[in-house]
């Protein structure tokens, strides 16, 4: 019997859970993480809402499958025949929507067989209609369950979350109002996992655990200053949690660097389905059946648009990560190569005032960075001008001007124009904030 699929996801969680030891309280996601197998080192093909979506659900880049901006302001996929919903329509899989989307500005354009209507995407609303939905659900079914949380704005911290006794994120000073900030987070995250926690009790209710698997995940890093939208590993390292068929049982941990990429030829290979022709990643099931350690030598991400365009790209191995910012455009750079943050592109908040009230605006922002992973893993300073490090540098370099080549990025022919119909902010402006069109959170 082929196992049923459930793809529930959350908004600009990054890995701030329990099961990654941050003081997060999510239980349901921990249970789940004892139950199945937790990937430590997953990361996102982008730290942008869209273009990490389309990067899980078409197997490819963001720029190969065509979303390299966020589809509410009107970018889209190539084709939405390689949205996964097709290929496994294709082996007898009835597929249905419930909640957050954000790869088409209308649902209706995936090729879902269901859209289920909602009042809203948050817990509150997708977490029933989910439940009610597996009460009746023709098998074997692909289920995609989309969480608006831990999207801002954040809800008001309730008596579970006291900001007196909170830690903001790595990336920021520990003060009154990033720890309120990061309380209000932990608010937002307790009602995903209550949500999360409804639909997988609901699996066990019916009887569909044992034969379904699960795929927890979420885009990108948390909507914080210096995370989402950023290259280093706080933008782009992200929760993932699987569990069933085909060896994801039992509380394991696997420590290799995964890609979001890898998830669609994993099932593929999981269903013994060939793999299409597009597809850029690689089956996970060797590290689960202990054939390999490692399936990939290097994960990539990018940045082309998100609220603005700032077209970055990223390369990491183990133990180094390279960014490489292409400034064609910025008018703001400075004489030595650095530029100005884009300040759109980090969503408004108490934690982002913080910053600019402490002259964030003027930080520079250098055109290449180069961590050492090892003795730097919050990538905080940059070694792309050590002299020692000359060979490691090109090294990167290499690997990422060939993944670009091999993946015919458009960068390579200068900067990338907005497609027809599609906005942006002015890179220079201070909010990205505006009225949300058609189905997804920016």
């Amino acid at each position: 019997m082929l196992p049923n699929i459930v793809y529930i996801h959350s908004h600009d969680t990054g890995r701030y859970v329990q099961p990654y030891g941050y003081a997060v309280p999510t239980p349901n996601i921990q249970r789940l993480a004892e139950q199945g197998m937790l990937f430590r080192q997953a990361f996102s093909a982008a730290p942008t809402c869209s273009p990490s979506r389309a990067g899980l659900l078409t197997g490819q880049c963001a720029h190969s499958s065509g979303m390299i901006g966020l589809a509410h302001r009107g970018f889209s996929l190539n084709d939405y025949r390689q949205h996964i919903v097709h290929t496994l329509r294709a082996a007898g899989y009835h597929s249905a929507l419930i909640g957050v989307q954000h790869v088409a500005m209308s649902a209706g354009n995936i090729g879902y067989d269901e859209v289920v209507p909602l009042a809203s995407h948050s817990a509150e609303h997708v977490a029933p209609a989910a439940v009610e939905w597996l009460q009746h659900a023709p098998q074997p079914f692909f289920l995609s369950v989309g969480f608006s949380e831990t999207h801002r704005e954040f809800p008001e911290p309730g008596p579970q979350e006291n900001a007196r006794y909170c830690r903001p994120p790595a990336t920021l000073p520990d003060t009154p109002r990033t720890r309120q900030d990061m309380a209000a987070f932990m608010t937002s995250a307790r009602n995903l996992d209550e949500g999360m926690g409804a639909v997988l009790r609901a699996l066990d209710a019916q009887g569909l655990a044992e034969n379904t698997l699960v795929l927890c995940t979420t885009d990108h890093g948390i909507a914080f200053p210096g995370m989402k939208c950023n290259l280093t590993d706080h933008g782009v390292g992200v929760m993932l949690i699987l569990r069933g068929p085909g060896g994801f049982r039992g509380g394991r941990v696997c420590d290799a660097m995964v890609s979001q990429i890898d998830l669609f030829p994993t099932i593929c290979d999981l269903l013994s389905l060939p793999q299409p022709a597009w597809l850029q990643g690689r089956s996970l099931l060797p590290l689960v059946h202990g054939e390999a350690k490692e399936v990939n030598e290097e994960v990539f991400a990018e940045v082309t648009y998100h609220a603005a365009y700032e077209p970055m790209r990223a390369v990491r191995t183990p133990r180094w990560k390279y960014i490489r910012r292409f400034e064609e455009i910025r008018r703001r750079t400075s004489a030595d190569g650095r530029s100005a943050p884009v300040l759109p592109n980090c969503d408004d908040g108490p934690s982002k005032d913080v910053w600019l009230e402490h002259g964030w605006r003027g930080r520079p922002v250098a055109a290449e960075q180069l961590y050492d992973l090892v003795f730097d893993p919050n990538e905080s300073h940059n070694l792309s001008a050590d002299p020692s490090l000359a060979t490691v540098l090109a090294e990167m370099r290499g690997r990422l001007d060939r993944w670009m080549q091999a993946t015919d990025d458009p960068l390579l022919c200068g900067p990338v124009p907005l497609p027809p119909g599609a906005i942006a902010n002015d890179p220079d402006g201070l909010s990205p904030r505006e009225p949300c069109l058609g189905n997804g959170l920016g």
